[in-house]
């Protein structure tokens, strides 16, 4: 289900009332591929409820460049809506997901293994509200930059 930012907190306080583990996680997941469907899966297998947080098209302009993203926030926001492993999608404009996290309050906080909870300013928030950081390894030759610049390469 896509959540509208402003209904996020009240989503989330029911299904936390209901005992699930809520999990976060966020990212631009640009161009999906099998990388972000098993680092998905893995996040969701952590707890009862996944919440994704999607960079917005602005906040993935300023991250990756004015070329990205390629597919657009309401695309990508529906593509991950309709994994099984997903619950709820919202979308986020800021930097960094810290905003968000203190509306979600997750139990566990899911990023992958090429950040490191001294890189992830994230972290902070979700431990001081009771919950915890865990990272799934990240999965080599899976890379939204990886199928670009195949793309690229191949003349198409």
């Amino acid at each position: 289900m896509i959540i509208p930012r402003e209904y996020i907190k009240e989503a989330c306080e029911t299904v936390r009332a209901d005992g699930a583990t809520i999990v976060f996680t966020n990212g631009c997941f640009d161009i999906l591929h099998a990388g972000h469907v098993r680092y998905l899966t893995a996040a969701a297998a952590m707890g009862d409820f996944l919440v994704v947080g999607l960079n917005s098209d602005a906040s993935v302009r300023r991250l990756k460049g004015e070329t990205r993203p390629i597919v657009s926030e309401a695309d990508r926001a529906e593509v991950l809506e309709a994994l099984r492993a997903v619950d709820i999608v919202t979308i986020f404009d800021e930097p960094t997901a810290e905003e968000l996290i203190r509306l979600v309050r997750p139990n566990i906080y899911v990023k992958g293994g090429d950040y490191s909870l001294d890189k992830l300013p994230e972290a902070k928030i979700v431990q001081e509200s009771g919950g915890r950081v865990e990272f799934i390894p990240f999965v080599e030759g899976h890379s939204t930059t990886g199928v670009i610049e195949r793309i690229k390469a191949s003349g198409e």
